[in-house]
């Protein structure tokens, strides 16, 4: 997530992040739970409670220190562990795997899914908020910081509730979009793998620790955005601004 400018700011946007991970993880978890794997319940992975999830990298260091300098980066929590050997209901072992992995990036979906009519709803019911101004306050909610609506004569809990719901809404996309990336250790390479014919799983297999070295490389250096910047365009195109404006009335 990019970066911010004020202590408020950070702690509004790192209180969406967990949560948005928490979910994520757990949902992994829910779902290998169905399918018969019960490694990650045992664990304590089958939980909302982001300390069970936190990777000190990727959950503490990295994101904090991206939204006090304004680098742009996500967060990663630890794996579930998942033992595709128990994986025996509904799908072979293969598939069950992709199903499992699919579980991150859906609960993400779906969290955006329910925050966007929250927000909306909650603007519409500003005082003084007008039609045209609506779809401009929903933009600074997701993306600016704090102080952009604590300057619009809003109460305190009016501009933290519209911010956090702001940052549920582009997190989860964010963490969609970048768990869906092919490559090796996002639920994408997951899901793809599950799908594709046998005779071409070795060749993926050798592939992914170069992928995934020069994905870590591009994330480190803030340029994962080279990527994101095109699946963003299109989220934001045909997913984030007709839902918002659907729900907004504009």
């Amino acid at each position: 997530m990019s970066g911010s400018f004020s202590l408020s700011t950070v702690l509004v946007t790192y209180v969406a992040l967990l949560f948005a991970l928490s979910v994520h993880e757990a949902s992994h978890a829910a779902m290998a739970y169905y399918l018969g794997d019960d490694t990650a319940k045992r664990m304590g992975r089958l939980t909302l409670n982001p300390i069970a999830h936190m990777d000190p990298l990727g959950t503490l260091i990295l994101p904090l220190l991206g939204m006090l300098t304004g680098w742009r980066v996500l967060g990663w929590a630890k794996p579930v562990p998942v033992d595709p050997r128990n994986l025996t209901r509904h799908f072979r072992a293969r598939v069950g795997m992709a199903v499992v992995a699919s579980a991150g990036p859906l609960s993400n979906l779906l969290q955006s899914l329910l925050f966007i009519p929250i927000l909306a709803i909650m603007i519409r019911n500003l005082p003084g908020a007008v039609e045209a101004q609506r779809m401009n306050i929903f933009e600074t909610a997701m993306y600016l910081p704090v102080d952009a609506l604590s300057n619009a004569g809003l109460s305190n809990f009016q501009v933290f509730a519209l911010t956090l719901l702001g940052r549920l809404v582009i997190i989860n996309v964010a963490l969609a979009l970048f768990n869906l990336l092919p490559v090796g250790p996002l639920d994408g390479s997951n899901i793809i793998r599950g799908f594709l014919p046998v005779e071409w799983l070795a060749k993926y297999d050798r592939a992914q620790p170069a992928i995934s070295i020069a994905l870590l490389v591009m994330f480190l250096f803030g340029f994962i955005g080279i990527i994101l910047g095109p699946l963003f365009y299109l989220a934001q195109t045909f997913y984030l601004n007709p839902v918002a404006r659907f729900f907004l009335g504009v």
